[in-house]
């Protein structure tokens, strides 16, 4: 069968009023985790996450835990329906990593959700005091969209934030940095650049006094180790001790998110299957444009259940 399972999470943007929704009405173990979240968090997050509106959901206060539990808790019942179903090797796009180190036993779902309520207090701070966005360019290589924001030197003002998949690289900063940044990948001929609909500038500067805040909180953290390998965003790489991941996780806020290179050295483990678990089939998308030979199942909905059963019977 499969030698190397890899579980996979996606991150902020990818949430919409009523994710998860099947898996709680279907499968106990689902309710429970969203009443535990509820009940740990002292305030009603499932009704924001099965309910919306659309906009209080969206807040990064409440997107990022939000995402956080439909993930855990989709993954815990495909884990309950599928008990062999057992990943090797672990990662998460931004927000993603914590559900990520999660499901790789790094850390506890309870010590995970406060880590991901505060990180995500901190960033929407951090966007309320910073003015800032994102923006993805398409159509130029990674290497060409670093050299030409180096070559801007607005260095308080633009960063690269993400960096996805050949031909996907995400801008961060200042709407100034945002505007001088399109315009100089436009003209060294990007096909297109969109606006992201984001609240701030995250992997960027600007979220340098949230990085501070997060600090403390990762390092009075309970993380422990784990015979399932964590492939961090910082780094690209497999994190190889628990005072790595709290540095790594720390460092995420401001840095960029080599996704790309995540895959790639998961891809180099030898991973045969990779199983996206949560709202959306992003990293999936992302997967073939990175080149991803082996298959990529996204568990967004039940019916996605089938996939899993053609495979595991």
């Amino acid at each position: 069968m499969f030698q190397k399972i890899a579980f996979i999470f996606p991150g902020q943007g990818s949430q919409y009023p009523g994710m998860g929704k099947d898996f709680v009405e279907a499968f106990p173990l689902a309710r429970e985790i969203f009443e535990e979240a509820d009940d740990l968090l002292k305030r009603n997050l499932s009704k924001i996450i099965l309910e919306g509106p659309e906009p209080t959901l969206t807040e990064t206060k409440n997107s990022q835990t939000a995402i956080y539990v439909t993930s855990y808790a989709i993954l815990r019942v495909v884990q309950q329906e599928y008990p062999a179903l057992k990943p090797q090797i672990c990662a998460g796009l931004s927000l993603g990593e914590y559900t990520a180190a999660t499901a790789a036993h790094k850390i506890s779902f309870a010590d995970g959700l406060q880590l991901v309520q505060a990180r995500g207090e901190f960033m929407n701070d951090a966007c309320e005091k910073n003015a800032g966005t994102m923006a993805v360019v398409l159509g130029l290589d990674a290497q060409t969209v670093e050299k030409i924001v180096k070559e801007l030197h607005l260095a308080q003002d633009l960063w690269v934030a993400n960096f996805n998949c050949p031909g996907q690289v995400v801008l961060s900063g200042t709407l100034k940095g945002i505007e001088a940044g399109s315009a100089a990948v436009k003209a060294q001929g990007a096909k297109r650049v969109l606006p992201l609909q984001v609240h701030g500038a995250f992997h960027s500067g600007l979220m340098q006094e949230a990085e501070v805040r997060l600090a403390e909180v990762v390092q009075r953290a309970a993380i422990q180790e784990s015979p399932i390998d964590l492939v961090m965003n910082v780094t690209g790489q497999v994190a190889q001790s628990v005072s790595a991941i709290r540095e790594n996780l720390i460092k995420q806020v401001t840095q960029s998110v080599r996704w790309q290179q995540g895959i790639e050295s998961m891809q180099l483990k030898g991973c045969d299957l990779f199983i996206e678990f949560g709202c959306g089939k992003t990293l999936a998308g992302f997967n073939k444009r990175i080149g991803v030979t082996a298959p990529t199942l996204s568990i967004e909905t039940i019916a996605d259940l089938k996939a899993l059963a053609e495979l595991f019977h």
